[in-house]
């Protein structure tokens, strides 16, 4: 989506839309590898990147690059990253673990494929691994696997306000663990898939599950799910959204990335209580396969992909808000008309772009309150319509 682009050539490519910027780095600028596996953000709002050649970490202006060749790292194809509370951060392999406490590297849990690793509400750890999940709380190790859990093992853990324990596993569904049974939550039960990639809970005790269909929300009395199966747009006639990562943000947004393999398309898409929007290539994004997200003390959402990393800049909290009460676009998708409500704002300049970027359109000193795509191929399309005091982007389907 082309909206109010500016490009600046510098060491650091930067797309300014609208209210936020995005920011990509590569290894034009410092980064190690551009296909980025993992990202994490530390206490010190430090950047930590895991990709094939070792682990990076930079503090927003030098890179420190670590590697199994000259550190206590089991390998360096780094599949996982956490930081903890305690300025600690630990990375994932398929050779086990390690932890890095600020001066050195502990290699760890060597026999493991690591799949998860995060933190419980007293600095405890949680490894999940593709046989289960352990658990450290200080000098204390313990494991739990199936048949307790699912055999497929542990790709992601999450704690309630109760601090019970939830599970996500690749082919189980997600367990849950109130400290003495163990509780497994399926299709039967109301979940999108049990093919499941991530899990994590809200300050409402909400349950956000990430499937390979979609995004499923356990609700707090975990009695019933609601589910979201379209949070970004596909070029028709596909809908599938996978979920790869779930993150949340201070202002209690859930952000997601998505990517469907086979389509090689993909992007980021966030929930800000009512609606989903979301960022795409066009919209600036240096990838389409994004396969972490980490969020820092600002809220700046980083997203790591395989053509690099964007750092997305703080959206207001009230972004959709105002931009719904200003404008609605609707019937999306659609097949002939589209319908403009400006709330009496004058409209500038409309213009709409095809999924390359391409502008097929452009109208100036727009009166109408509609626009007919019935001419326009299927597909996926960027309406910019310009208004006086700023501008409103969406992405239209057209089946």
């Amino acid at each position: 989506m082309i909206r109010n682009i500016l490009f600046i050539i510098l060491s650091v490519f930067i797309i300014e839309v609208n209210a936020q910027t995005i920011t990509n780095y590569t290894t034009v600028d410092g980064l190690m590898s551009d296909f980025v596996e993992c990202i994490a953000v530390d206490i010190y709002d430090n950047i930590w990147f895991g990709t094939s050649l070792g682990v990076q970490m930079y503090d927003g202006v030098n890179w420190t690059s670590y590697n199994s060749a000259n550190f206590g790292l089991s390998t360096n194809s780094i599949k996982v990253l956490k930081a903890t509370s305690n300025g600690d951060v630990y990375v994932g392999t398929d050779f086990g673990a390690s932890k890095f406490d600020g001066s050195s590297w502990i290699a760890f849990n060597t026999n493991s494929q690591i799949k998860s690793i995060d933190e419980g509400f007293s600095g405890d750890v949680w490894l999940g691994t593709n046989q289960g999940v352990q658990h450290f709380d200080g000098a204390v190790s313990t494991y739990y696997s199936a048949p307790d859990l699912h055999w497929s093992g542990v790709n992601g853990t999450a704690i309630d306000s109760n601090g019970d324990k939830w599970f996500s596993s690749p082919l189980g569904g997600i367990t849950h663990f109130d400290g003495v049974n163990f509780t497994t939550y399926d299709t039967s039960d109301g979940l999108l898939s049990i093919y499941t990639t991530d899990i994590i809970v809200d300050n409402q005790d909400r349950k956000w599950v990430g499937t390979a269909s979609g995004m499923s929300v356990l609700n707090s009395s975990n009695t019933s799910f609601t589910q979201y199966t379209m949070m970004y747009l596909m070029p028709p006639p596909d809908t599938l959204n996978p979920v790869v990562d779930i993150a949340i943000d201070s202002w209690g947004r859930i952000w997601t990335s998505i990517y469907v393999g086979y389509l090689a398309e993909g992007g980021v898409a966030y929930w800000n209580g009512s609606v989903w929007s979301d960022f795409h290539i066009s919209d600036g994004l240096a990838g389409q396969n994004v396969k972490g997200l980490a969020i820092d003390s600002e809220n700046n959402v980083w997203v790591a992909t395989t053509n690099g990393v964007s750092r997305i800049s703080a959206l207001p909290s009230a972004v959709n808000a105002v931009e719904n009460i200003m404008f609605s676009i609707f019937p999306n998708p659609t097949s002939d008309l589209i319908y403009l409500n400006n709330n009496g704002e004058y409209i500038n300049e409309v213009k709409i772009y095809d999924q390359s970027g391409s502008l097929v359109y452009q109208a100036h000193s727009f009166d109408a309150n509609y626009i007919d795509f019935s001419c326009f191929a299927k597909g996926m399309y960027c309406i910019d319509i310009q208004l006086t005091k700023t501008n409103i982007c969406k992405k239209i389907i057209v089946n």
